[in-house]
């Protein structure tokens, strides 16, 4: 009798989702900072948010990449969907995030323009973080396929829903780049980034009390999965425990806890995240394949696994220790030169 093949298709559904969270807690605050930016007024203060992200900005777009190859390689389908679909926004995406690091290198070096330059740090940073949230509000509405292949316009990821779920997101990476302001500076600075937390908290509660209204009124299957019995008792804790981690980040935001407001800031990030897969699970092309129809053959999955379980820690170890080395607080006079 033969012994049962080890699925990997489950794997590789973990390991992406490894790699987006991550993508969005480390490269999501730093494109964060960069949208704050361009509300700091004296030059000193802007010297030191600068180089609050400076040595590890570039980094954080490592998972970007792990997450882009790992769905190419593992769930070739859902790709090949996917990506013609919101192949507009992800070159917005694109531009946006190649503009800001030309201008992250330029405003130091071609100082005459250096107003120019930071504008446009700061505006990429926002166009950048706009594009991945129509992306993600596209991704939850589905996309309109026939047979195997993505079967709508160019523009179908322009909705209502996807523009509220992008402007949902700049609040969020916003907040997280408040948090990681918190922790990296100190002084009237610190007191700013406070302050600018506070908003962007509203705007992100408000973003997801809407989404989570609209998305289970327009979609039958996510409502009877939330609201149908046992599953309400099952998932009920998971809006509550969003509430409270909302509210204990309203009040760490006021108080003179450095690590608190990120740390709230990205749990709540996690439970947005819960929510969306429990939505969706196990669909990875809303409404028409599951992770297990999309995924490619066990032989691909298994040789590709190799080199990732490789790979993964390497990532891991390098990225951990460059937040190692440049601990502390942020100087404007040591920094990028």
């Amino acid at each position: 009798m033969p012994m049962p093949v080890f699925d990997f298709t489950l794997v590789w559904a973990a390991i992406l989702a490894l790699a987006v969270f991550f993508y969005v807690a480390l490269d999501g605050f730093d494109l964060g900072v960069g949208m704050l930016y361009g509300f700091v007024g004296d030059p000193v203060s802007r010297n030191l948010v600068m180089n609050s992200i400076a040595p590890i900005w570039d980094g954080n777009e490592t998972w970007l990449v792990l997450g882009g190859i790992g769905l190419l390689a593992a769930f070739p389908l859902a790709f090949a969907i996917i990506i013609p679909a919101v192949y507009f926004p992800i070159l917005l995406m694109l531009l946006a995030l190649i503009f800001r690091g030309v201008a992250f290198e330029f405003r130091y070096r071609d100082r005459p323009r250096r107003g120019f330059w930071d504008h446009g740090f700061c505006y990429g940073s926002m166009l950048a973080t706009f594009a991945q949230g129509t992306i993600l509000g596209a991704f939850i509405e589905g996309f309109e396929v026939e047979g195997r292949q993505f079967a709508g316009s160019s523009l179908d990821w322009l909705t209502p829903f996807s523009a509220l779920v992008g402007v949902a997101l700049v609040f969020g990476y916003a907040l997280l780049g408040a948090g990681w302001l918190i922790i990296k500076t100190e002084g009237a600075l610190q007191d700013w980034a406070r302050r600018a937390g506070r908003i962007c908290c509203i705007g992100v509660v408000a973003g997801i009390a809407i989404v989570s209204i609209w998305t289970p009124l327009r979609e039958a299957p996510i409502a009877d999965r939330w609201f149908s019995w046992p599953d309400i008792a099952f998932l009920a804790p998971v809006p509550v425990i969003t509430a409270v981690l909302a509210w204990r980040l309203w009040l760490v935001l006021g108080r003179h806890n450095e690590y608190a407001p990120f740390a709230y800031a990205l749990s709540l990030f996690l439970m947005a995240y819960l929510g969306i897969a429990i939505s969706l699970w196990p669909m990875i092309v809303p409404g028409h394949f599951t992770l297990f129809e999309a995924a490619a053959s066990q032989s691909t999955q298994g040789f590709l696994l190799v080199g990732t379980l490789f790979l993964l820690p390497v990532i891991l170890l390098y990225t951990g220790w460059s937040y190692w080395v440049f601990r502390g607080k942020a100087r404007a006079d040591i920094g990028y030169h």
